[in-house]
């Protein structure tokens, strides 16, 4: 054990989590670079300091190196009596053949092969499992898309975030009894990985997509997981879909539905301009063929519901107007 974060610290290993944040916020403010100066010393201290902190103020890095720092104390014991373990004693027999002074050689059988690998078996249930192939876990996910990008197809960029066992402890966080400085303790590193995932035209709400082997690391050689990504379709504003159609719903201007307009109309396939016949009614229905969804395929049209509708905020000769148009008419709706 090359660091005794206790001594550090200057507290002992019963000490709670409040003694031990009194105790670091005390050196932390005496070794400060800031007060005590930036000299090598001082900065090394200083991170020895925040170093112990870390593990002993988190409860499962506390019990790792606990559970390291005792086994690595009766190592060290046992090693230092070594020499009288495995020396052999040579005695004469006094129950038998006394007479013809028989020696007879003892040996000591028992020998101790301290391991820092045998320790982690018990800290790292990783290490209590059999060294066969293990398959990585699989990696979850969701993407997002337009409903446009559903019927024509895209691609997406993602950064997912992969946790993967430590390559340099293989998960133990410890190495001879010093932490992992790749993994800082933790047994794990996290990277973003950077994916182009290919959205097939036509693809359907829910659909999910398998990334073969993306998932996390295999253990002992074994597969890597898989990542799976659950698509989303966006429904957009004023859009509804019913089968393959796409429903939506416009407003136009009294003058409008009376003289007839063109208007541009977003679809799965790009703008187009929608044709507005003169004296169309309120709530007359448009069908823009082959402009919906698409399955195998297979198109559905987009079906537009005109909405008449009058503005509030009048102008005073547009209120004038209408009067005019009131005297001009020539028939009766009812």
């Amino acid at each position: 054990m090359t660091k005794d974060y206790y001594k550090i610290l200057d507290i002992t290993e019963f000490s709670d989590i409040d003694e031990i944040k009194i105790a670091y916020r005390k050196l932390a403010r005496k070794f400060h670079p800031d007060i005590a100066g930036n000299s090598p010393d001082i900065i090394s201290k200083f991170k020895e300091i925040n170093e112990a902190y870390e593990i002993l103020s988190d409860k499962t890095r506390k019990a790792d190196y606990d559970a390291a720092r005792k086994f690595y104390s009766y190592a060290k014991g046992e090693s230092s009596n070594q020499k009288y373990k495995n020396t052999s004693t040579t005695q004469k027999d006094s129950t038998c053949n006394n007479n013809k002074n028989t020696k007879k050689t003892y040996h000591n059988k028992t020998s101790f092969n301290f391991k820092w690998d045998d320790i982690f078996k018990f800290t790292n249930p990783q290490e209590n499992k059999t060294n066969y192939p293990q398959k990585g876990k699989d990696i979850y996910s969701d993407i997002e898309i337009s409903i446009s990008e559903a019927t024509l197809g895209t691609v997406k960029i993602i950064n997912m975030l992969q946790t993967n066992i430590c390559p340099k402890c293989n998960g133990r966080k410890f190495i001879n009894g010093s932490i992992c400085n790749h993994c800082k303790g933790k047994g794990e590193t996290s990277d973003y990985k950077r994916f182009n995932i290919k959205i097939p035209a036509g693809i359907k709400n829910l659909s999910k997509i398998r990334l073969a082997e993306e998932g996390e690391k295999g253990l002992y050689g074994g597969k890597n997981g898989d990542l799976y990504l659950t698509i989303h379709i966006k429904e957009l504003k004023n859009f509804k879909t019913e089968g393959l159609n796409i429903l939506k719903t416009i407003s136009i201007e009294p003058y409008e539905a009376v003289l007839g307009t063109e208007k541009p109309i977003s679809t799965p396939q790009g703008n187009v301009m929608l044709k507005i016949s003169p004296f169309t009614k309120n709530g007359q229905k448009i069908r823009l063929s082959n402009c919906g969804l698409n399955e195998n395929e297979k198109f559905g049209d987009m079906i537009v519901t005109i909405e008449i509708q009058i503005n509030k905020n009048l102008s005073e000769d547009e209120i004038n107007l209408y009067k005019k148009l009131k005297e001009l008419a020539s028939s009766k709706i009812r």
